[in-house]
C-alpha cells in the first residue's frame, strides 16, 4: 500500500441502514485483511436519522456485529470528494465537483427501513458480498500499483 490510506465511504440518505450495514462489513474486512492502516472508512448520510433502525441492529446482530450504539451522521461533500471510493445504496442525489478523482459506485439497494426481516437480511448478505468485493479491488490494486 501507498502511505496516504485508501479512503472509503458508504452513504445513503439517513446513515441508518445500508451505509451502516457497509461501514459495519468493512470495519471488518479491514481487520480480518491486515489493512487497518491502508484503509480509512467513512459513512455518512444527506439527512441523517436519529437512529440506526431497529430491524437494521436486529440482523447485523446476527452477523455478530452491535450498530446499535452508532449514531447517524451527515456527510459534507469535501469528506465525499477527498476519498477513493464512494458507494452510494441507490438513494443519493450526490454531486461531486467535476474535478473530483472519486471512484462512485451506486449499489442500488433497497432501503430496510419498514422491511420484513427476511428481506433486511437479504439486504445485508447482499451489502457483505458487495463490501467484500469492494475489498478484494482495492487490495488488486495496492499490489499493482506498487
Amino acid at each position: 500500500m501507498t502511505d496516504a490510506p485508501v479512503r472509503v465511504a458508504f452513504v445513503c440518505v439517513q446513515n441508518a441502514g445500508r451505509s451502516q450495514m457497509s461501514t459495519a462489513f468493512a470495519e471488518r474486512e479491514r481487520e480480518r485483511r491486515g489493512l487497518d492502516d491502508g484503509v480509512e472508512i467513512l459513512t455518512g448520510g444527506t439527512h441523517p436519522a436519529d437512529r440506526v433502525h431497529d430491524v437494521v441492529v436486529e440482523v447485523m446482530r446476527e452477523e455478530g456485529f452491535d450498530p446499535s450504539g452508532r449514531t447517524p451522521r451527515e456527510i459534507s461533500t469535501d469528506e465525499l470528494e477527498s476519498c477513493d471510493y464512494v458507494a452510494t445504496m441507490g438513494c443519493s442525489t450526490l454531486e461531486l465537483g467535476a474535478d473530483a478523482a472519486v471512484d462512485v459506485r451506486d449499489w442500488a439497494l433497497d432501503d430496510p427501513d419498514g422491511r420484513d426481516l427476511d428481506r433486511v437480511r437479504d439486504i445485508r448478505d447482499e451489502v457483505r458480498d458487495r463490501v467484500s468485493a469492494l475489498f478484494d479491488e482495492i487490495e488488486r490494486e495496492a499490489t499493482t500499483s506498487v
